[in-house]
């Protein structure tokens, strides 16, 4: 696993070793990663991000790697939790990110509260977890995200998050081996993204 482009370009991150975690593939980040610029590298420059289930951290690093401001990476499991925090030591990575060790719905009622205005927000629970993808979409459809936000869900294939949840709506859905990538923004919001 590595970081695919920006200022840790090529850096490896740490493996999972033995943790019950599924990272996001260097090559679905990449793709996520290529919709998100459409070929403007400062496209990411001074965004924030919210990373649910961060598991490894991969992709909100890349995230940093690429020029976003704040990163709040979400893990409630103690071995990624500290993954993650190997990992941002081992690129020296000291500012531009809060790890909050605790349930996904919690963590983002809190971030809320701080008023943090998410301009991308990643969920990526277990692929067997399928209610939690409506929980969360509907907790995010209800909660005071800008109007500008993107909402990026990634799950089997086989599985359908849903066109519509809440104020939410699917704006795009990419496909990659058993992957996919679910786009959502705001209801009547532009179909940039």
């Amino acid at each position: 696993m590595r970081v695919i482009a920006g200022k840790f370009r090529s850096r490896r991150l740490r493996p999972v070793g033995g943790l019950n975690i599924r990272p996001t593939s260097d090559r679905l980040r990449e793709t996520l990663f290529d919709i998100l610029t459409a070929g403007n590298p400062l496209a990411l420059r001074g965004s924030v991000w919210i990373d649910l289930f961060a598991g490894t951290g991969a992709v909100g690093i890349e995230a940093l790697s690429r020029g976003a401001a704040m990163v709040y990476f979400v893990e409630s499991a103690k071995g990624p939790a500290e993954l993650i925090g190997q990992n941002l030591r081992c690129l020296d990575i000291q500012a531009g990110f809060d790890l909050l060790r605790e349930e996904s719905q919690r963590a983002l009622r809190a971030l809320e509260q701080r008023r943090i205005q998410p301009d991308f927000i990643f969920l990526d629970p277990p692929y067997q977890l399928r209610a939690t993808y409506g929980e969360l979409l509907r907790a995010l459809a209800s909660s005071s995200l800008s109007q500008r936000a993107l909402v990026v869900a990634e799950h089997a294939r086989r599985f359908d998050p849903g066109e519509k949840v809440g104020k939410l709506e699917r704006r795009r859905r990419v496909e990659q081996g058993d992957a996919a990538l679910t786009f959502y923004r705001r209801l009547g919001e532009s179909t940039g993204g």
